[in-house]
């Protein structure tokens, strides 16, 4: 593994891209503040480049909140929670820190879904973005790379997005809500129903939606 100091990048630092593309964010955007340890360490087992988009979030912030809470892009945690990104891929994506991932988790929403870039689990196309999507168990390719999907949570389109998947006053609902948690719903968003408002819900920890959802995607 790389030593800390070999992926600090001060002449070309991503942030600096990043912090340009959310001065033209149409959607909120919310930094959380990182603890430089946590910083230090999340980007020492990811083994990613402080040049990069994703390395540069994951050094620079303890991650972003997209749209009043919807969608939550991994960093290096806040203090508050331990979901940062290089914990939250072991047991999932890989093993022990170090490894090459088949695909490396990076963002998550509310309702479920997961975000991931290619290592190869998903077919050749290598650092392609991909949506585990809650209400097919399956993952989705986004025919995007991980900056552009930076960009897309910035000034895409959520709404039609998810579409049918947004409940009445959801806002008001998940503006409280601790990020290493989301909404698990009854009956479950793969089955069927009429609509979502009609599905009771209760927040869980995202890694029990994880659980849940690949427990169920195994059986099916």
């Amino acid at each position: 593994m790389k030593p800390l100091a070999e992926l600090l990048n001060k002449d070309e630092p991503g942030w600096e891209l990043v912090s340009e593309w959310m001065k033209d964010a149409t959607n909120k955007v919310v930094i959380l503040p990182k603890d430089e340890e946590n910083a230090k360490l999340a980007l020492y087992h990811s083994q990613v480049t402080t040049r990069s988009p994703l390395g540069a979030i994951i050094y620079e912030t303890g991650g972003i909140v997209i749209d009043g809470g919807w969608i939550r892009i991994l960093g290096s945690g806040d203090g508050k929670t331990s979901r940062t990104i290089s914990d939250w891929n072991i047991g999932k994506s890989i093993t022990e820190f170090g490894e090459q991932a088949p695909f490396f988790l990076v963002a998550d929403d509310v309702i479920g879904g997961f975000f991931a870039f290619n290592g190869g689990e998903f077919g050749q196309d290598l650092g392609q973005m991909y949506y585990f999507a809650p209400d097919g168990l399956e993952w989705e390719a986004m025919d995007m790379g991980y900056s552009d999907f930076i960009w897309w949570t910035l000034r895409g389109d959520l709404e039609q997005f998810y579409k049918g998947l947004r409940w009445k006053n959801w806002r008001e609902e998940i503006e409280s809500l601790e990020t290493d948690k989301g909404m698990g719903f009854f009956p479950f968003l793969w089955t069927e129903y009429d609509s979502i408002n009609d599905l009771s819900r209760k927040p869980i920890p995202m890694h029990e939606v994880w659980e849940l959802q690949h427990s169920f995607k195994k059986e099916l």
